[in-house]
């Protein structure tokens, strides 16, 4: 028996010195992503050395870089640079280290101010890693937080973030009938179970 709408719940209140610490939360991860987004920037825009360790070899007699040197580097550039940032296409290390950032920012940002109570008509998952299109949907949803944060996004990129990323985002998860809808839907009755999905034809 599902658990009746409350429309006369008080909002909840956090304390000033419980905000204090999420503001200081908060400014330490737009300063950790922003330095990872430095990174990868420098990492797939670095240029890969045909040098082998012998000057004056990198170019022939007639000054142009020999053949064989441009067809060593261009592998190692594509080996380099990112194919996707979509985080169900990674592989191996990359995705545990995508999903270990996501979860960080998860824990420390999104479930303390977003969280919400969980009930009936809004399940939540402990183990939402283990949800496919959970872990899509909160990676998505975290990519554009890195991006409509940042000082170039403008002093509308927080609103637009919550408008058009995160209340869709959370609507889709924790709609009854979404991937935590045979989950948990009260606190004190934890559960986890994946729903079966359709089956390709012949499967």
């Amino acid at each position: 028996m599902s658990e009746p709408a409350r429309d006369d719940a008080e909002p909840v209140r956090i304390p000033d010195h419980d905000l204090d610490d999420l503001v200081s939360t908060v400014t330490q991860l737009v300063t950790a992503t922003r330095k990872q987004n430095e990174t990868l920037a420098r990492l797939t825009d670095e240029e890969p050395s045909i040098n082998d360790g012998t000057e004056g070899e990198a170019e022939s007699d007639d000054g142009q870089t020999p053949a064989s040197a441009t067809a060593e580097a261009a592998p190692a550039a594509s080996e380099k640079a990112p194919t996707t940032i979509f985080i169900l296409a990674l592989d191996g290390t990359a995705y545990s280290e995508e999903l270990a950032a996501l979860t960080n920012w998860l824990d420390d940002l999104l479930l303390p101010v977003y969280g919400r109570e969980v009930t009936t008509s809004r399940p939540w998952c402990q183990q939402w890693q283990d949800h496919p299109e959970a872990v899509a949907r909160l990676h998505a949803l975290w990519l554009a937080w890195q991006q409509l944060t940042d000082v170039e996004a403008g002093l509308t990129g927080p609103s637009t973030w919550h408008r058009d990323h995160l209340d869709p985002t959370l609507l889709q998860l924790r709609t009854p009938d979404g991937p935590f809808g045979a989950c948990t839907t009260s606190a004190t009755r934890p559960n986890h179970r994946l729903l079966a999905f359709p089956q390709p034809p012949g499967a």
